[in-house]
């Protein structure tokens, strides 16, 4: 289980645009398999490798969390697990997923800022 998370670190987050009103992310898979990127806010999305995940970040937003979900099955309706980073049983992510998992978090319109912090 260790490993696996382990092996999520190449999913790259890259700050695109940060402005005072919204923002946008983008998450590339650069891992050897399928991960599932997840986003609070932003929901979730299945990336085979070398695919990326465009988040616009709504205005008025302060913070959130980017992270990758592993071993995940979910049905038609979205339902469903994952063994890391899962986000109460669902493809689009309302709560942050729960460990182990590897995440970004960040801070949008703080002090006209914006910062990130990897955490793993």
């Amino acid at each position: 289980m260790a490993s696996s998370v382990l092996h999520v670190l190449p999913l790259v987050l890259v700050l695109l645009a940060a402005a005072a009103d919204a923002a946008t992310f983008t998450v590339t898979n650069n891992c050897p398999y399928t991960v599932w990127a997840a986003a609070v806010p932003g929901g979730g999305q299945q990336l085979d490798n070398g695919q990326t995940w465009s988040i616009d970040v709504p205005a008025g937003t302060t913070g959130g969390r980017v992270w990758a979900r592993t071993g995940c099955s979910f049905d038609g309706s979205g339902n469903g697990r994952c063994q890391t980073g899962d986000c109460g049983g669902v493809l689009q992510c309302t709560q942050y997923g729960q460990p182990p998992n590897t995440l970004a978090e960040y801070g949008l319109n703080q002090f006209l800022l914006a910062t990130h912090t990897i955490l793993s």
